[in-house]
């Protein structure tokens, strides 16, 4: 008995038989699913039993496809993706899967993002691309940070930073714009996720890369949007702004637009002294700010750049209150310069991470932890380079302390504060000795005044080599 019926019988003729062998399996089964007798409810039901089971296997063949795919064991399948996948793992978000942050909520967003990633097996097919990072259409959204956090919270964890985070979102401002390294510790942007060092990354090398400062918000990404927003910008509208340059699938557009974007001082003037006028704005933007983030320049804004505005935790030492600290603090500067540079450290202004050798971090990993154990020594030449370098210094540096009084009085009275050479060391701190030269690489002094200006014959108490 055939599943469709009983088999008749008939009697076929030699050419019907030559006709039948060159028909194909294609055509003969449409034949006989033409010939079926639908108004027999056995074969409507037969039907519907094939139909069910047919859906059955499409449906959960693709269902097991997706949460194949959708799963962070999948992701790390392709090796090129072994930087991304341990840092994951390394990360608070290691209990949640990849999708849960990379797709947008909704079966069709699912959907349209399989499809848009399949350029993805085009690329690993044809050949690993140096580096992957995120591009317009993988940009995290906030529909996904909201499914587990809430808008409303006006503190962060640690207590210290007051952050109005239902504001920003509501200003447009994206979650990503402070949060970019919570899950991979911006390993892109540090430019350690290429294909020349994906054989190194390990589980315990994505331990030694998930540092705190790659991974909190970073404080130069603060000062560089408020000051933008203070100047009639929104920057966060831009990707470019938001997520690094991909040299992979941005067109040469698109990465002109990131490199100006880009709070990174760069030049390509036609002169040195184009160059010149673009670094020392640049160096006199970041000291207003500075003076303002300190108190001893005010100005009406709509953000302000003040430390208080932001953190509660943040308090004046006992030892700044005394009377003079400003021309008085070099004493305590030079014997505790460690701690002076956990908040007077201008390097922890800058918006843009610094790129990084990953061989080269792991060979000094033990130097580090080596490093870690010897404590800051007063040395005057340390606390003397460190003003130079650190804006924070040069923005009060440059101006005229309150101790050197009028500068008729201090030319004829100012031996006394320089007698010995640790006096004097402390003298260049902000002062040259000599005559700086045009072509020298030392870091510049804050002023322009050095002391063989007038002391032409050198000192008294000169060793002489």
């Amino acid at each position: 008995m055939a599943f469709w019926g009983k088999k008749k019988n008939k009697e076929i003729d030699p050419e019907t038989r030559e006709n039948n062998k060159k028909t194909g399996l294609i055509r003969r089964l449409w034949k006989k699913l033409r010939e079926i007798d639908w108004k027999d409810p056995v074969n409507r039901w037969k039907a519907l039993f094939v139909g069910l089971i047919g859906s059955i296997v499409i449906f959960g063949g693709g269902y097991g496809v997706i949460s194949m795919t959708n799963s962070p064991t999948f992701c790390a399948s392709c090796h090129e993706m072994a930087p991304e996948y341990t840092t994951f793992t390394a990360s608070a978000h290691s209990e949640i899967s990849c999708v849960q942050c990379h797709i947008k909520p909704g079966f069709v967003n699912m959907m349209t993002h399989k499809v848009i990633s399949l350029k993805e097996v085009y690329h690993h097919v044809m050949g690993i691309p140096e580096q992957i990072v995120q591009t317009e259409h993988e940009a995290v959204s906030d529909e996904n940070c909201l499914q587990c956090h809430s808008k409303n919270r006006l503190v962060t964890a640690s207590k210290d930073l007051i952050v109005n985070h239902k504001g920003h979102i509501e200003e447009g401002v994206p979650c990503i714009a402070c949060h970019a390294g919570v899950a991979h510790a911006k390993i892109a942007a540090r430019g350690i996720n290429t294909e020349d060092v994906r054989g190194h990354w390990t589980a315990e090398v994505a331990q030694q890369m998930m540092e705190q400062k790659y991974l909190a918000p970073n404080m130069g990404t603060c000062i560089d949007c408020h000051d933008k927003v203070n100047n009639g910008e929104k920057p966060w509208t831009d990707v470019a702004y938001l997520v690094p340059p991909n040299p992979n699938h941005l067109d040469k557009t698109a990465l002109e637009n990131a490199k100006k974007s880009s709070n990174e001082v760069t030049h390509d003037g036609a002169t040195e002294g184009e160059a010149e006028e673009v670094l020392a704005e640049h160096d006199a933007q970041t000291q207003a700010i500075i003076l303002e983030a300190v108190g001893k320049q005010t100005k009406d804004v709509k953000l302000s750049m003040a430390c208080e505005t932001c953190h509660q935790r943040v308090k004046v030492p006992e030892n700044h209150r005394v009377a003079n600290w400003n021309g008085d603090h070099g004493g305590t500067a030079l014997q505790e310069l460690d701690q002076c540079v956990d908040c007077h450290q201008d390097s922890k202004w800058l918006r843009d991470i610094p790129k990084e050798d990953l061989v080269s971090m792991l060979k000094m990993a033990e130097v580090k932890e080596e490093d870690k154990e010897h404590e800051y020594k007063p040395n005057i030449t340390v606390v003397r380079e460190q003003s130079r370098v650190n804006k924070f210094c040069s923005a009060c540096h440059g101006e005229r302390p309150e101790s050197h009084v009028e500068s008729d009085i201090w030319l004829t009275s100012h031996a006394d504060k320089a007698k010995t050479p640790d006096l004097k060391a402390e003298c260049f701190v902000c002062h040259d000795r000599e005559k700086p030269k045009a072509d020298s690489t030392d870091v510049p002094a804050p002023t322009d005044v050095y002391c063989q200006y007038c002391h032409r014959t050198g000192f008294k108490d000169d060793v002489k080599n």
